[in-house]
């Protein structure tokens, strides 16, 4: 981790210069001193320090694990040639698993990134306001707050700090407990509702109800591994089968996913296949995405490029160059769901979970590229594309629509590995089901008019009917569809595993993973092969967690060793009145 964190500090100073997002926050150029003494002498040196936490930071956790875990792990993805994502999936990873490092060591960038804005900025920022500092501090804190939530939910017991530069000195440290992790992001991202601005300071910047936002997230994470009331170093849970949440924290994430609601200006966009087009990025429903910059990478550079689509692209005529995604297929398991068909285990009843409901989901078109769905965007110079017609169909099942956003040739802007679509990493759809969720608590179902005013919002835009009431079921099926192949499935499985692990270890393999299906012409239906996926293992409570990357334990062997507690300092906010 030295260079990388080496690398971060020159970014953090100042001494990096972007280009290439002509009218927003990206587009900068330095023309202050590299010296980090004097870097910080203005708001606009505080912006540019922060705007690397929006991109090169995330790049390889974007490029892997977002999805590898998110989508695959999860088993919305079967991907039986890639090794990003079938280790993940067959529940057979292990410390040298591809991704697995790259995911780590680019959530502890962010990581150290952020420590090095705020330290600089604590430091040597001079003539600035205390105003514009703890703004710009907020910024980076939202980030590492972020990130110390993915790897306590990946890793759970990790290494806090809060100074890189004492990291590299003395690197050989016992992680922290899982529960001092999320109380540190929750710390973090409560300094942002404080200290962020109501209105972003430019498109696509992080603002007090992106804190929020990502606050209802994190409060369910610690209802789940909590006991009872605030935590404080003791309340922390040790039966994960009890069934109950801390109510505490989940009056929270309700009180936060309310006040991004009512307060801010976030909205959810009419189509949700508008949600997924470059020229729609940052739109109204957004409130953070990772902002990667148009161009080539051979003009931008490498790390501010977004490259799912490289690997989610099945063909020349929907990604240039081609992808690597012909054999990245949606799952037979989702796309049973997503269909509303019992599979062979009778994982999914939907005449009983929503009966009588007739109509197709349309989420599916953008979710799922399947036999006869047309494409007007790709191959747009020969008037559209039509899959399994245009060319031929996968043979695995059927692609991955999301984030293919189709050639340079069909909407200027798009190249190898750099298609110019942002990352979606917090949606307002996601913050009405944390609202259900929370208001669900421990209880089997809710018949709350908030929650389902927010969770049938999202429904009707999906052309469905309107529910009276939520279960368990019914948020888990919504949401799973909600966010498909936006790296976040596998997440709300593992907060219902702090409560109901056997329940979600037993979901996990009733899951039908790996099994490969075909559009059947004849039948004009996708058709499942007869023998199961090759090559997955049993689930169990174990591989709820990520094994340390091999490279990380042995340069830090203590990783393994026992965890410690974090000292916190006197809390800077008030949780009761945070959201008043």
């Amino acid at each position: 981790m030295k260079n990388i964190i080496k690398y971060l500090s020159l970014i953090a100073a100042g001494m990096l210069t972007l280009s290439g997002c002509s009218d927003d926050f990206l587009d900068q150029e330095n023309t202050s001193s590299t010296n980090v003494v004097t870097f910080f002498d203005s708001d606009e040196a505080l912006s540019k320090a922060t705007a690397t936490l929006y991109n090169y930071v995330w790049n390889s956790f974007n490029g892997k694990l977002y999805y590898s875990m998110g989508d695959g792990r999860s088993n919305n993805i079967t991907a039986q040639w890639s090794d990003y994502i079938k280790f993940f999936t067959n529940f057979n990873d292990g410390g040298t698993t591809e991704g697995l490092y790259e995911g780590w060591s680019a959530l502890y960038s962010v990581v150290a990134q952020s420590n090095n804005v705020i330290n600089n900025i604590e430091e040597y920022a001079t003539g600035i306001s205390e105003d514009a500092k703890n703004e710009a501090i907020a910024e980076a804190r939202f980030m590492r707050g972020t990130a110390y939530w993915y790897l306590a939910s990946l890793w759970g017991n990790v290494v806090l700090y809060e100074n890189t530069g004492a990291l590299v000195n003395s690197y050989v440290v016992a992680p922290h407990n899982r529960a001092d992790v999320f109380e540190f992001a929750i710390r973090d991202l409560e300094f942002g509702v404080k200290n962020l601005p109501e209105k972003s300071s430019a498109v696509g910047r992080v603002n007090k109800y992106s804190a929020a936002a990502m606050l209802s997230r994190v409060y369910l994470s610690m209802a789940g591994i909590t006991t009872d009331g605030q935590y404080n170093g003791s309340n922390v849970k040790t039966d994960f089968n009890d069934g109950m949440r801390n109510t505490y924290y989940l009056d929270l994430a309700k009180k936060a996913a309310q006040y991004v609601i009512d307060k801010s200006s976030y909205s959810l966009m009419d189509n949700y296949a508008d949600l997924f087009k470059i020229e729609n990025n940052n739109c109204a429903e957004d409130i953070f995405q990772l902002q990667w910059i148009e161009g080539s990478t051979a003009s931008i550079g490498w790390g501010c490029n977004q490259d799912i689509t490289q690997f989610f692209g099945w063909s020349t005529m929907v990604t240039d160059q081609g992808g690597w995604g012909t054999a990245t297929c949606v799952s037979w398991d989702l796309y049973a769901e997503f269909h509303r068909l019992d599979t062979e285990d009778g994982t999914f009843n939907f005449a009983t979970l929503f009966p009588g409901e007739a109509g197709k989901d349309l989420r599916m078109r953008e979710c799922i590229a399947e036999y006869g769905n047309e494409y007007p965007e790709f191959n747009v110079k020969n008037g559209g594309y039509i899959y399994g017609v245009t060319e031929s169909a996968s043979t695995d099942g059927a692609n991955i629509k999301k984030y293919v956003v189709g050639t340079h040739e069909d909407n200027g802007v798009s190249y190898m590995q750099s298609s110019g679509i942002n990352t979606h990493m917090m949606r307002l759809a996601e913050v009405y089901l944390n609202y259900a969720d929370a208001a669900m608590g421990n209880e089997t179902s809710t018949t709350d008019a908030t929650a389902l005013e927010y969770f049938n919002k999202i429904r009707l835009r999906a052309g469905l009917n309107p529910v009276d009431k939520i279960t368990y079921e019914k948020l888990r099926h919504e949401y799973r569809l909600e966010t498909a192949f936006e790296g976040l499935y596998w997440y709300f499985l593992v907060r219902r595993a702090y409560y109901q692990q056997q329940e979600v270890v037993n979901y996990l393999n009733s899951q039908d993973r790996n099994r490969r299906y075909k559009y059947d012409t004849n039948k004009e239906a996708y058709e499942p092969n007869s023998d199961k996926g090759n090559g997955v293992f049993p689930a169990d409570a174990s591989r709820l967690l990520l094994r340390y990357p091999d490279t990380e334990t042995a340069k830090n062997p203590a990783l393994n060793e026992p965890s410690r507690a974090w000292t916190f300092a006197e809390r800077e906010t008030d949780e009761s009145t945070l959201f008043n």
